[in-house]
């Protein structure tokens, strides 16, 4: 396996981490007698364990899609798509964090979910291609 993907999905995954402990320092920050589990939109907890959950949900299945992909081709296509599917995952994670509320989009986190999208597509299109 080419360096590139492996450098992509172990990226991914210190993101997937680091967004997880930046939910757990929001859980120290509250204590024991602060709300857990908010649901306003504005809330910088929600948005951290919106941020950690929405890595979560994506993360895997790329990281999945690029290791299947590794196996069935080396060329420089795979190279670019671990690398669009990373640089997606952070300027999403980078987008959600930065914003005031969830309640609405700003570009950053657009096109970081743009991203994760057509290169999860073209990741799945490409092993399927290449089998």
């Amino acid at each position: 396996m080419n360096t590139i993907p492996v450098l992509s999905i172990a990226l991914m995954g210190i993101m997937l981490f680091l967004l997880g402990a930046n939910v757990t320092r929001h859980r120290a920050i509250r204590g024991d007698t602060g709300n857990q589990m908010p649901s306003d939109p504005a809330d910088r907890m929600y948005i951290a364990q919106r941020a950690h959950g929405n890595a979560a949900e994506y993360v895997p299945t790329l990281a999945v899609l690029i290791v299947v992909c590794s196996t069935l081709t080396d060329s420089w296509w795979l190279d670019t798509l671990a690398v669009a599917a990373l640089v997606s995952r952070v300027l999403h994670a980078v987008g959600m964090l930065s914003s005031r509320t969830l309640a609405g989009h700003g570009p950053v986190r657009d096109i970081g979910a743009m991203g994760t999208y057509l290169s999860g597509v073209a990741l799945a299109v490409t092993a399927l291609v290449t089998m």
